[in-house]
């Protein structure tokens, strides 16, 4: 069965290479520009992984790993969370919010594809 990943970003750039190189590798992928949707899209979609960025415009991706985390059918979706914020306590901080996993920007492809198979299994 094909695995399925949201991705929560709302840089254009961005959000379309996550696509890409998820699609490429044979996921079946929905893309979010709006934070403010992300939650009632993984409802529907019902990922097995969130790749959500933490600093969107119109919300926080911390705010919105909480809420994930917080809700009974998305609570066990693992959330594999990419930022530029890199400084000390950044990692600490959000993972301490529900994330899995932690990427910081800009983001490689290798570490995100590692990071992603690890978050997904087989």
């Amino acid at each position: 069965m094909t695995k399925r990943i949201l991705v929560v970003e709302d840089n254009d750039l961005n959000r379309k290479l996550f696509c890409d190189v998820l699609v490429a590798s044979g996921f079946a992928v929905e893309p979010v520009a709006d934070g403010g949707s992300a939650i009632e899209r993984a409802r529907s979609f019902i990922p097995n992984l969130v790749v959500m960025d933490i600093q969107l415009q119109d919300v926080s991706g911390l705010d919105l790993i909480a809420s994930l985390k917080s809700d009974a059918a998305l609570a066990d979706v693992p959330v594999l969370a990419v930022t530029a914020y890199a400084g000390k306590g950044d990692e600490e901080r959000i993972r301490s919010t529900g994330a899995e996993g932690y990427l910081s920007k800009p983001v490689s492809i290798g570490p995100f594809m590692a990071a992603v198979k690890e978050l997904v299994g087989p």
